[in-house]
C-alpha cells in the first residue's frame, strides 16, 4: 500500500507524525463535549442479530452518511485538526489508518460518538510482521517452515496493535512472488502456492482469533493484494499483470482463497491491472470470483489512491467515471482519496450508480465494524484513558523473548565449508560491514510501530554473547552504496532524518581499516546486503548483485586469508555466485527484527542450530528470472549432465538455481531413506501413504524439514515438473531417526484443467520426498 507519509519512515518521521496526531486529537476534544460510550443509533436489542441490526441502522442513514462510511482517511498533514473533527462528527469518515496509539484514537472515536447516528470509527494500520515488537520479514517467517512460529509472530503482533487501539491490519500479504526484482518480495512468503496458502490460513486465524465478534486483543485481517500483484511485469511495482486463467487458479489465487476460507474479514484490492482491467474496477475479480465463486462476505478496501488512479490507467475519463466503475465493481471503501465523497452524490442523482450499489458497500463496512465488536463497544480496543501506558514505546511493552525465538527459526544456512560455523567464543573476531551496526535496517520493510533504537544490532548481539571472553574488533568497511542517486532515492522524504547515512571517508580508507581488523582476528564476520529501503514498496531493482563497493570490501577481506563468514541482510534473493565460491560460510538472515542481533549471534555461536529452508529460489543471475522450482514441463527440457544443444537452457552459465527452493543446511547432517508407498493403486475417493525415515547422522541435535512433492506424469494439460503438497519439520537428537508419513488424497492431486474444473485425473503420479526440492527420493502410484 503506497501512502503519502515517507515510504520508509524513520524514527524521527514517526515521532513527528505522532506529535501531529496528538495536536489533532487535542483540538478535537477541545471543540466538543465529552463523548458518551454508547451504541450507534440502532436497537441494542438487535445486537445479537448482525443482519437485523445493520438493516435497522441503514434504514436511519441519509445518503450523505452512507457515502461518509465509504471513506478511509489517512491521518496526517493532509487532514488539518479542525477539518478532521468536523468530518468525523458530521459522519463523513468511516475509518482511519496510521494513527497508532489509544491516546491518538480515543478523541477520534469520541468524534464519531458525537455524530448523529454514533456509528463508530475503525482504526487500521499496516501490521505486517510485528507492531511494537518487530519480527522477521515475511520471507524470514516463511523460511521457518513452521506454522507455530508464524502463528506466534502474528498473534503477538495482533495483541500489541490491539493494545494500541487498532482494529484492522492490512495483512497478511500473500502475493506469490517469482521475480525477486520486485521490491515487495520482502513482504510476502515466497514463490510456492501451497506453502504461502498454509501461512495465509494460519496468519488470518492468529490475527483474528476464533471468536466472533473478534476479541479485544485481536485484529481484523485484510488480506492483500487482491489479486496477482506479485506477478507484475518485469518485477516493476504498480505494473500490469497479464496471465492465463489456468495459471491464476493453479498458482497465484490459492493463497488469497486460503485466507478467505480461513475467515479473513477484509480484502485489500490490488493496484495492478489484470488482463487489461484494473483490480479496483474489475467486476470479474471482485464479484464473480471473490463473492460468487468463493463466497466472501466481508469488506473490500481499495489500495492507497487506487480509485483516482483509474484515470491514469486509462479506463476512466475522469474521477466521476472512476468512482462509478469502482463502486459498481465492488470496491467498498476508498482509501485516501476523495472520489467517493465528491462524485457519488451526483452519480446517484443521475442514475449512473444505483442506490443498491451504495447500500451493498455500506452494508459490508458496517458488517466489518460489527465483526470487530465496535457496535458492542466502540472503545473495545481503545479503553479508558486511565489505562493508557505512560510511554507507548516502553520497553515493558515489547515481547523480546518471542521475537528472539522466532528470529532463530527464520535464518537459512547456505554454505558452511570446513565446519567454519559455529564460531568459537575464543580468540579474536573481526566484525565488518555497513549492516553490522545499523539499528534501522534490522527492522526491515513495513516495520509497523517498531522503534529502530530498540533493535539489537549484530554488533550488540555479538558483544552480548562474547562478554569479555573474546575480542571483537569492529570496522564499518563500506557504505551500503557509493551511488549518490541510489542514496538520494532511499532518503526521499527523509532528508531531515535520513535512513542511509554515508560515512564521509573514502571507500579505500574504510576498506583499509576493515582489512587491518581482519588481519588482527581469527575469523571475519561481514554483514552485507541491502538497506531495508532497497527491499521495499517502489524499490524494484534491475540487478540482484551486491553494490560494487560492498563487493570490493569482500574481495579485500578474502585476500587476507582469514575465514570469511557472510551474514546477509536483504529482502530478496541475491546473486551470490562470488560469495558461494569464496566465503567460508553464508548465513541468510533476511531482516530479523527487534531481537535480530541476539538471534544471529545464537546461530553463529551454535547456541541454536539453524533449521531454516528457502521459501524462494535463488537464481544464478538476473537473466535466469523467472526461476521458480515448480515450472511447467517442456517438450525439450534441459537435463543436467547432458549436452544442452536444442534444449530449453541458457548457454553462458550453468543451468538450474544457485540455491533451490526448500534448501537449507544445518550444523548436523541428515539422511533420508527411500520412499515406501502403502499401496500401488489409489481409488478416486481413497488415500495412499508415502513413508520415509529421516535420521540425524551428525553429532548434535537439529531440525530439518521433510518435503513432499508430487508430479503428475501425464495429464490433460501441461503440468508442473513437481509441486509441494506437504511438509514436516522434525527435531532429532544425534543418531535418532523418525518415520515421517504423508497421507495423499484426491485433493493433493487436483488442479484446474482447461475448463477451470478442479479435478484429479486418473493416471500415474510420482512421489518425491526430499530435504529440498532438488535432491529427492522417488516412488509412484496410480490413481484409478
Amino acid at each position: 500500500m503506497f501512502i503519502k507519509l515517507p515510504a520508509r519512515p524513520a524514527a524521527h518521521a514517526r515521532r513527528s507524525r505522532h506529535r501531529y496526531i496528538a495536536s489533532v486529537c487535542a483540538l478535537a476534544c477541545a471543540v466538543s463535549l465529552l463523548a458518551p460510550q454508547a451504541y450507534a443509533q440502532g436497537k441494542p436489542a438487535l445486537l445479537g442479530d448482525k443482519a437485523a441490526f445493520i438493516d435497522d441502522l441503514m434504514s436511519q442513514m441519509t445518503v450523505d452518511e452512507k457515502i461518509g462510511q465509504l471513506r478511509l482517511v489517512s491521518i496526517g498533514p493532509d487532514m488539518p485538526a479542525k477539518k478532521l473533527a468536523d468530518e468525523i462528527a458530521a459522519g463523513r469518515v468511516g475509518g482511519t489508518f496510521n494513527s497508532v496509539t489509544r491516546a491518538d484514537n480515543r478523541p477520534l472515536q469520541d468524534g464519531a460518538m458525537r455524530s448523529r447516528l454514533k456509528i463508530p470509527m475503525f482504526f487500521a494500520y499496516d501490521v505486517i510482521h510485528g507492531h511494537r515488537t518487530t519480527f522477521p520479514i515475511g520471507l524470514g517467517l516463511a523460511s521457518s517452515w513452521d506454522l507455530d512460529v508464524v502463528a506466534t509472530a502474528m498473534r503477538t503482533a495482533a495483541e500489541e496493535a490491539a493494545a494500541d487501539g487498532i482494529d484492522m491490519t492490512f495483512a497478511p500479504m500473500v502475493d506469490i512472488s517469482r521475480d525477486p526484482r520486485w521490491g515487495r518480495t520482502s513482504e510476502g512468503f515466497g514463490e510456492d502456492p501451497y506453502l504461502v496458502s498454509r501461512i495465509a490460513e494460519v496468519s488470518v486465524r492468529a490475527l483474528q482469533g476464533e471468536q466472533k465478534p473478534i476479541a479485544a486483543d485481536r485484529l481484523m485481517a485484510s488480506v492483500k493484494h487482491f489479486a496477482l500483484y506479485g506477478a507484475v511485469e518485469g518485477g516493476r511495482d504498480y505494473n500490469v499483470v497479464n496471465m492465463d486463467p489456468q495459471r491464476m487458479y493453479n498458482d497465484y489465487l490459492p493463497p488469497y482463497r486460503a485466507a478467505v476460507d480461513a475467515g479473513a474479514g477484509a480484502v485489500m484490492v490490488a493496484l495492478n491491472s489484470i488482463n487489461g482491467t484494473p483490480a479496483t474496477s474489475n467486476v470479474w475479480l471482485l464479484q464473480d470470483l471473490l463473492r460468487r465463486e468463493w463466497g466472501f462476505k466481508g469488506l473490500t478496501v481499495s489500495d492507497h489512491g487506487a480509485i483516482t488512479e483509474l484515470v491514469n490507467h486509462g479506463v476512466a475519463r475522469d474521477e466521476a467515471e472512476a468512482a462509478q466503475l469502482s463502486i459498481k465493481a465492488g470496491t467498498d471503501m476508498s482509501m485516501a482519496d476523495q472520489v467517493y465523497l465528491s462524485q457519488l452524490p451526483g452519480l446517484l442523482k443521475s442514475g449512473k450508480v444505483a442506490q443498491q450499489d451504495l447500500d451493498n458497500a455500506v452494508r459490508e463496512i458496517l458488517g466489518a465494524k460489527y465483526d470487530m465488536g465496535l457496535f458492542q463497544d466502540p472503545y473495545v480496543r481503545i479503553g479508558q484513558a486511565v489505562g493508557d501506558p505512560p510511554s507507548v514505546n516502553a520497553e515493558s511493552r515489547l515481547h523480546r523473548a518471542a521475537a528472539r525465538e522466532v528470529a532463530q527459526q527464520s535464518m537459512v544456512l547456505l554454505e558452511n565449508r570446513n565446519a567454519t560455523l559455529p564460531l568459537k567464543k575464543a580468540g579474536a573476531i573481526a566484525l565488518v560491514g555497513p549492516l553490522a551496526d545499523s539499528h534501522i535496517d534490522m527492522l526491515g520493510s513495513w516495520s509497523g510501530a517498531g522503534v529502530d533504537k530498540q533493535t539489537v544490532t549484530l554488533k550488540q548481539g555479538l558483544q552480548d554473547a562474547l562478554g569479555t571472553k573474546t575480542e571483537l574488533v569492529y570496522a564499518r568497511g563500506a557504505n551500503i552504496t557509493e551511488d549518490k542517486h541510489i542514496v538520494d532515492y532511499l532518503n526521499f522524504l527523509n532528508w531531515d532524518d535520513p535512513e542511509v547515512v554515508q560515512d564521509k571517508r573514502s571507500p579505500q580508507a574504510m576498506i583499509a581499516e576493515a582489512v587491518k581488523a581482519a588481519r588482527s582476528a581469527d575469523v571475519v564476520v561481514a554483514a552485507v546486503g541491502e538497506s531495508r529501503g532497497m527491499s521495499h514498496e517502489s524499490s524494484s531493482r534491475t540487478q540482484l548483485t551486491l553494490p560494487e563497493n560492498q563487493m570490493a570490501l569482500l574481495k579485500a577481506l578474502k585476500a587476507t586469508g582469514k575465514p570469511l563468514v557472510l551474514v546477509l541482510m536483504n529482502g530478496r534473493p541475491l546473486d551470490l555466485n562470488w560469495a558461494r565460491d569464496n566465503a567460508s560460510a553464508i548465513l541468510e538472515t533476511w531482516y530479523t527484527g527487534t531481537e535480530g542481533g541476539h538471534a544471529i549471534a545464537d546461530i553463529l555461536f551454535g547456541d541454536v542450530n539453524p533449521s531454516g529452508k528457502l521459501p524462494i529460489t535463488f537464481p544464478r543471475s538476473v537473466g535466469q528470472i523467472p526461476s521458480y522450482y515448480n515450472h511447467a514441463r517442456l517438450g525439450r527440457p534441459f537435463t543436467e549432465g547432458k549436452p544442452g544443444n536444442y534444449t530449453s537452457q541458457y548457454f553462458e552459465e550453468p543451468n538450474g538455481p544457485l540455491y533451490p527452493f526448500g534448501y537449507g543446511l544445518s550444523y548436523t547432517e541428515f539422511s533420508l531413506s527411500g520412499v515406501t508407498m502403502s499401496q500401488p493403486v489409489m481409488k478416486a475417493d481413497g488415500r495412499v501413504d508415502a513413508t520415509v525415515t529421516v535420521k540425524n547422522t551428525g553429532r548434535r541435535a537439529g531440525a530439518t524439514v521433510v518435503q513432499l512433492y508430487i508430479r503428475d506424469v501425464a495429464a490433460s494439460v501441461v503440468r508442473p515438473v513437481k509441486e509441494l503438497k506437504d511438509f514436516r519439520k522434525v527435531l532429532l537428537q544425534p543418531g535418532e531417526q523418525k518415520e515421517v508419513r504423508f497421507t495423499i488424497d484426491a485433493k493433493a492431486l487436483s488442479f484446474y484443467n482447461a475448463k477451470l474444473e478442479h479435478v484429479a485425473e486418473p493416471g500415474e503420479f510420482q512421489v518425491q520426498v526430499g530435504l529440498d526440492s532438488k535432491d529427492v527420493k522417488t516412488a509412484s502410484f496410480t490413481l484409478e
